[in-house]
């Protein structure tokens, strides 16, 4: 993506910025960009927008400190706006929500939770709150959480063996949860095994 090549003259050289989470896809925010915040953006690693109301620069989190640290930025198929992929440092949203678009519930894209739990099992390590069955998972180690993914693995084969549909899906819901808090024992993330995958079916 070249700066120079966007279709700044359509809106008064500003562009339309659509921040979307790295990891779990949902959409946080959508600001303005004129040609120095995008540099800004660029150059610092933090989403910096145009604001329309103070005409000047601003960076997300400057004084709340919920920064969005940005991982890449995507032109449309007009140039007139950018899809920017970040990951947040707190709340996003000024009304202290995760997004702008949060409203009485969490909004998701299809399966995006997954990213969210792998986020709080990885909170749990870091923080080993007491009184968390996760917690008690890490302090008996990586084999006794490998011994839990086995267990899990054949109760979801037994209930689909021979169980109903509610049987399957929550063996099928606690055998993810001890294969992300497996992963997580040995530093492994779900966006590398999703990696994994992906490259499997370009064969």
């Amino acid at each position: 993506m070249k700066i120079e090549n966007l279709a700044w003259d359509k809106m008064n050289d500003l562009i339309p910025a659509i921040v979307q989470h790295f990891l779990d896809g949902r959409v946080l925010m959508q600001g303005y960009m004129n040609r120095d915040a995008l540099e800004a953006t660029l150059e610092t690693g933090k989403v910096t927008f145009w604001s329309r109301s103070r005409e000047e620069l601003w960076t997300k989190g400057e004084t709340s400190g919920n920064t969005l640290d940005l991982v890449d930025v995507h032109q449309d198929c007009d140039g007139d706006c950018l899809l920017i992929r970040a990951v947040p440092e707190g709340p996003t949203c000024h009304l202290n929500t995760d997004t702008c678009f949060d409203g009485e519930e969490r909004v998701y894209p299809e399966l995006a939770f997954l990213a969210e739990l792998e986020t709080v099992i990885a909170h749990r390590d870091e923080d080993r709150p007491e009184d968390s069955y996760t917690t008690s998972l890490f302090e008996a180690g990586v084999k006794r959480i490998a011994q839990k993914v086995g267990e899990e693995g054949v109760e979801t084969a037994l209930a689909a063996a021979a169980g109903e549909d509610d049987e399957l899906l929550n063996e099928s819901a606690d055998l993810l949860y001890h294969l992300l808090v497996l992963l997580r024992s040995r530093k492994l993330e779900l966006g590398t095994l999703v990696e994994v995958l992906r490259n499997r079916h370009r064969l």
